[in-house]
């Protein structure tokens, strides 16, 4: 399979008409086979774009290769924009030395630039680069979906043999209870559809004509239909939530249990074209809201620059926001993406962007959501979120909140694969005092039968704002932490190059 690494910058274009909208932002995109043939040789693909580019752009890119942190070769170059996309590919003639490489993207427009990196194998059996950790049985059972998604309530809902970008506000065929249907018969056992909150008024900007009673009805109408969903086929669980926010001056997360619609706009009268109003961009302001309504959110594809800016500082940590966001998205399948097959390869990874969140204070467990805006909700990638509920524990609405605000969730790139962090009697997702030694331990599954080809504990502090760093490279390890606080969680690389990520656990070293 091809392992892909996407990078998107959101967005470092100024142009003469204003901030970019929604959905028009730079993207840089690798492809890199994670398995080759014993020589390692193989070709990385880099793919850049910026959707509704008004003049000619010139993109920067660099690519490094390393291993255990050593250098091993690095390409550079640049490419024009002109509102379609280009490509570039670099070929590597491979290694002797057999192990795992890691390639790194650097990419840029305007001056600003990003990373994100990814791991391939080079020239030896994948499984014997690290055992499995197996357990007989989880004593959790664990229901995996997608809680990122759009239907024709905003701009997403379009068939697939026309859908190329986001769709004109409520102009495509295809509601939420065709995502909800189309989602349980793809074997999801939730979805979440999240409408821009800004676009009930049929714009992408501000239609002052738009009457408010007729955005708050259709609001009102897709909670109605999610319930009305899930009465009616038990065992899935339809969502219906909000999108908050724009990407310029921005940031997009998604309100998961909202009752209320939300937004900036008014129409000719004044009035807010919304049941509650809320400021663009006053992160701080929507989570003390959230806070006092008991609603839970999800930071959606996070850049580490530019975005849930509060005082000044990208996200910005606040204890109404620590109370109220309790998921980060670190892998989302791209939003425009019309496969249904599940073999899309233009993935975005955001680890960086959610370690920075964790080490700003941020009690967020890892998602993998889709993004979707075409009819292919669930069905783009085999990426899922996975959720935990007590074993027998009913799977409805209640439960699968209170398992998202306690953070006993997952995220994988292969729905096949489960990951669980345990230590000393808790549980991925819990915060505990602990006394002596710890031991950490990643419960990775697989269906299929896959390998884990590699394990990393992650381990950061808190409120530090540093660097989060691999604790160890064992799928069990123990050691004594210093006195103070910290965080750990698991990463674990197939040997097909799928990932999971289980939630991190806090700890309190006495």
């Amino acid at each position: 399979m091809k392992a892909p690494i996407v990078l998107l910058l959101f967005p470092l274009l100024a142009c003469a008409a204003g901030p970019s909208p929604d959905h028009s932002e730079f993207e840089a995109t690798l492809f890199a086979p994670y398995r080759a043939p014993p020589s390692g040789a193989r070709t990385f693909t880099l793919s850049f774009d910026y959707p509704k580019l008004p003049t000619p752009l010139v993109a920067t890119w660099r690519l490094d290769l390393s291993r255990a942190g050593v250098p091993v070769a690095q390409w550079h170059g640049q490419v024009t924009l002109h509102g379609a996309p280009v490509e570039a590919k670099v070929d590597w003639a491979g290694a002797t030395q057999a192990g795992i490489y890691t390639v790194r993207l650097t990419a840029g427009v305007g001056g600003g630039d990003a990373v994100q990196e990814w791991e391939v194998a080079v020239g030896v059996p994948i499984a014997a680069l690290a055992p499995a950790a197996r357990a007989a049985a989880l004593p959790w059972d664990i229901y995996l979906g997608n809680l990122h998604s759009q239907a024709n309530d905003s701009d997403g809902g379009a068939a697939l043999d026309s859908c190329h970008s986001a769709q004109p506000p409520q102009s495509a065929p295809f509601g939420p209870k065709d995502a909800y249907t189309f989602a349980r018969g793809r074997g999801l056992d939730f979805l979440l559809t999240s409408e821009h909150n800004h676009m009930f008024d049929g714009s992408t900007g501000t239609n002052a004509d738009a009457d408010p009673e007729t955005a708050r009805a259709r609001f009102h109408g897709g909670l109605a239909e999610a319930f009305r969903f899930t009465a009616a086929h038990p065992g899935f669980l339809a969502l219906y939530g909000l999108e908050w926010g724009v990407i310029a001056n921005g940031g997009h997360l998604n309100i998961l249990d909202s009752t209320e619609l939300l937004g900036w706009e008014r129409g000719k009268d004044g009035a807010a074209i919304a049941d509650t109003w809320t400021a663009r961009s006053d992160y701080a302001g929507l989570y003390q809201l959230m806070r006092a309504r008991g609603w839970t959110g999800q930071f959606n594809h996070p850049a580490s620059t530019g975005q849930f800016v509060v005082n000044g500082v990208p996200l910005g940590y606040t204890r109404d926001g620590d109370a109220v966001m309790a998921l980060c998205e670190v892998v989302n399948t791209n939003a425009f993406s019309s496969n249904d097959s599940e073999t899309e390869t233009r993935r975005s990874s955001f680890e960086a962007a959610c370690n920075q969140a964790l080490e700003a204070g941020y009690h967020v467990a890892f998602s993998s959501n889709q993004d979707n805006h075409c009819a292919n909700w669930g069905a783009a990638y085999t990426n899922r979120t996975g959720v935990l509920l007590a074993r027998g524990a009913p799977f409805n609405r209640a439960t699968f909140m209170d398992a998202v605000r306690a953070r006993r969730v997952f995220a994988t790139m292969d729905k096949t694969g489960q990951l669980v962090l345990t230590a000393n009697g808790h549980v991925m997702g819990e915060r505990f005092t602990n006394n002596g030694a710890l031991t950490l331990t990643a419960q990775f599954i697989s269906s299929a039968g896959k390998q884990a080809a590699s394990f990393k504990l992650m381990e950061g502090v808190p409120g530090r704002n540093g660097t989060v760093s691999v604790l160890s490279e064992l799928a069990s390890f123990t050691f004594t932490p210093v006195p103070g606080e910290h965080f750990y969680y698991a990463r674990v690389t197939q040997d097909d190059g799928n990932i999971l990520w289980s939630a991190p656990m806090w700890v309190t070293q006495m």
